[in-house]
């Protein structure tokens, strides 16, 4: 796996001074957190359209949904665990209920908050946002992906949830990658047992399908990287062809990726299951790989929780 030379947040930045020079209403507002998004160059070419309400993010989503109301496209930035539960009732109400268009960016998802430690690691963001009717959870994978997917964001009437990893993405897919929001993508076809990912979880589940081959298992991998709404027909479809299923993703299992793959297959295709991610726990100081070994998110991981859903098929 080769990381992304370039960071995500790098990338962000580029697509917000590109589709602000298209789109004369988009305008960014953030929380005192400029310098961790890397928005400065933003800053400097559109001072006009950039709103730093300090450290006030509940807010600053009021700001936005007031702004979008006047025919804005506002994009909001802070942490994950400050873009989703510190402000869920003003997201909930005064944009979705609303019926407003404001694009919601939470970095450092998981345990990518790493030294920041356990107040700035959401592991429930996506399970909060699910709950929000009409939301869009989209978690990009990497750079190429994101920039297929910002145009759609843009697009896409209402509110979105970005779940933006800042730093250095595993490089996954090409620059002419073929993609639409809301469509998962297979990675690697296979017969034995399907293995979805999100998110950095998605290099993962790759390497894990390659130790399975080893063990001459046949692993099908795919990327969801939109987690709501979710691309129940592709799911389904390889869930019928392998008959277990695998979830991987870096955050809680409950009403997460795993939670909604869950709640597809119970009602439609009740299907065996193991979930990869945070089990009701609270986040912790570490690094990356530190605290991905502590939790469970490894490959490794990965392949015993297929071993054991392929077993629970005999």
């Amino acid at each position: 796996m080769v990381l992304e030379e370039k960071w995500l947040r790098e990338t962000y930045v580029d697509l917000l001074i590109e589709y602000a020079k298209k789109y004369e209403n988009l305008v960014l507002i953030e929380a005192d957190l400029m310098k961790a998004a890397g928005t400065g160059r933003f800053l400097e070419a559109f001072p006009e359209r950039t709103v730093n309400v300090g450290i006030a993010e509940a807010n600053m989503i009021g700001v936005a949904a007031g702004m979008s109301a006047m025919g804005k496209i506002p994009f909001t930035h802070t942490f994950t665990p400050f873009s989703t539960r510190r402000v869920c009732d003003q997201v909930t109400l005064s944009v979705a209920y609303a019926g407003l268009n404001v694009k919601i960016v939470g970095s450092d998802p998981g345990v990518t908050a790493e030294l920041n430690g356990g107040t700035h690691m959401s592991m429930e963001d996506v399970a909060i946002m699910r709950n929000i009717p009409n939301m869009v959870i989209f978690e990009p994978t990497d750079s190429a992906q994101f920039k297929k997917a910002f145009p759609q964001i843009m697009e896409h009437y209402g509110p979105v949830y970005i779940r933006l990893l800042r730093r250095n993405a595993v490089k996954i897919f090409e620059d002419d990658c073929e993609f639409q929001l809301g469509k998962g993508i297979v990675l690697r076809e296979g017969k034995d047992v399907t293995i979805i990912a999100s998110g950095i979880m998605t290099a993962e589940a790759i390497e894990a399908g390659k130790m399975l081959e080893e063990k001459g298992i046949d692993a099908e991998i795919i990327n969801i990287h939109t987690i709501k709404p979710l691309d129940s027909e592709l799911i389904l479809k390889s869930a019928k062809k392998t008959n277990a299923v695998v979830t991987a993703e870096n955050g809680s299992v409950i009403n997460g990726l795993g939670g909604a793959c869950a709640e597809l297959l119970g009602e439609n295709y009740p299907t065996i299951m193991q979930r990869i991610g945070v089990k009701d726990h609270f986040g912790e100081v570490g690094v990356t790989e530190f605290l991905k070994e502590k939790y469970g998110l490894k490959a490794k991981d990965i392949v015993k929780a297929a071993e054991k859903a392929i077993a629970m098929k005999k």
